[in-house]
């Protein structure tokens, strides 16, 4: 006769609010146990830009039955235009709405941070406690327990704790030896901020290439509001370092670089002192060769930012989440087992989707002379003129996550 043995209940501490700390909320109460999420944040921070779910990512959302509620709140963007100075598009590239394929540069599921986080927080909220304005500045383990050590002088004890507070990981930060630097950089910066929507903005993203390896978007996600994008190459240590200056500071170098663009560039600069949003960055991809040790173990981006330029941000994340819950769930009983198979099944499609990213192909859509850009523009308006990019994309076999399968866990399985 074999005796069945029970499963663990394990206390569970997640440090960050966002998608894939809510997305390891919402499964892992489904496995039955007590999930504490602490975000330093005062309230949910249903913020941020435009977001997308790809391949992989859509079939995690669907398996939480949040496919629908998320069709209900996407954003209408019908493609993605290439302009000149004067809002002229050169080429335009639509999405794939078939359902076959792949995505486009605009995904079919387009939607904002801010209702995807609202989303999850209304699945996961009845089951799991949110403390906010709290976040974990430390942590002791040993092998019975984690100790975290909270901002406001408390301390709590629990089988496991997990970091999902993002790329920036205070977590990540302790888990690693000194001095090694987890970022992978690709010699670009970003930032994003809304400003007032006008009647020449429409549910197509323009893009707008300056010389100097600079481009611009415009892409519009309600009646009253528009997002802007100022995007450049720039290798230096002032431009690394500017994303960790006050924000003023870091609106003034921005326009200072691109007050001489052209085309919109002097409303988008204008309306960023009244923005209700600024948020600049470095595009780089969190690499180490370990998720875990003990009873600490990364998620989201703090263990594998794949960047903006992977289309699989968010995907990544509800990804990495669902499979670190479903062995959590499966290995209740066995730590060492959960987290060693949660490395060896997710490994794979992290390398896939950071592995996309290539830097000399985002050169090519960011040119440094003018004549660069007018041949871009013309190649890219005779694919369009033959219907390439979207023949291409509908008779793909694979979205970006490649062919890597999402497993099925018996005990994830959505309310």
């Amino acid at each position: 006769m074999t005796t069945k043995i029970a499963k663990h209940s394990l206390r569970i501490l997640v440090a960050g609010g966002g998608v894939a700390g809510q997305a390891l909320a919402f499964w892992l109460t489904r496995g039955g146990h007590q999930v504490t999420v602490v975000e330093r944040f005062p309230a949910l921070r249903a913020s941020g830009a435009q977001v997308d779910l790809r391949g992989q990512g859509i079939e995690a959302v669907e398996r939480m039955g949040l496919l629908e509620t998320v069709r209900s709140r996407l954003v209408d963007e019908a493609g993605v235009a290439f302009v000149d100075s004067r809002g002229k598009p050169k080429a335009t590239i639509l999405a794939n709405t078939s359902g076959k394929g792949r995505q486009t540069l605009t995904s079919e599921y387009e939607i904002m941070r801010g209702d995807m986080v609202r989303i999850l927080h209304e699945a996961s909220t009845n089951d799991t406690e949110y403390v906010f304005g709290k976040s974990v500045d430390g942590f002791d383990q040993d092998a019975d327990r984690v100790t975290a050590h909270f901002s406001d002088g408390t301390s709590g004890e629990y089988d496991l704790l997990i970091g999902a507070d993002g790329q920036g990981s205070r977590i990540r930060r302790a888990l690693l030896p000194e001095g090694f630097d987890p970022y992978w950089r690709v010699g670009i910066h970003m930032a994003y901020w809304f400003v007032p929507r006008i009647a020449s903005d429409t549910d197509i993203r323009d893009t707008y290439m300056v010389p100097g390896g600079r481009q611009i978007m415009r892409r519009s996600d309600n009646a009253t509001e528009t997002q802007v994008y100022f995007v450049m190459r720039e290798e230096s240590a002032e431009a690394s370092a500017i994303h960790r200056a006050p924000v003023e500071q870091q609106q003034k170098w921005w326009a200072e670089r691109f007050r001489d663009a052209g085309w919109q560039t002097d409303r988008f600069i204008e309306g960023m002192k009244d923005s209700p949003f600024f948020y600049s960055q470095e595009i780089a991809q969190v690499r180490v060769d370990s998720w875990s040790k003990g009873r600490v173990v990364l998620a989201g981006d703090a263990a594998h930012c794949a960047s903006p330029y992977s289309g699989m941000g968010i995907s990544g994340g509800l990804v990495g989440a669902y499979v670190l819950a479903g062995e959590i769930n499966r290995h209740a009983n066995d730590r060492p087992t959960a987290l060693a198979n949660y490395d060896r099944v997710l490994r794979p499609f992290v390398d896939e989707i950071q592995g996309k990213v290539n830097p000399r192909v985002l050169r090519v859509g960011m040119p440094m002379h003018k004549h660069a850009i007018s041949a871009f523009q013309n190649v890219t308006a005779l694919a369009c003129f033959f219907h390439i990019p979207a023949l291409v994309a509908r008779f793909s076999k694979e979205d970006r996550g490649g062919d890597w399968q999402l497993p099925a866990y018996a005990d994830a399985h959505a309310a």
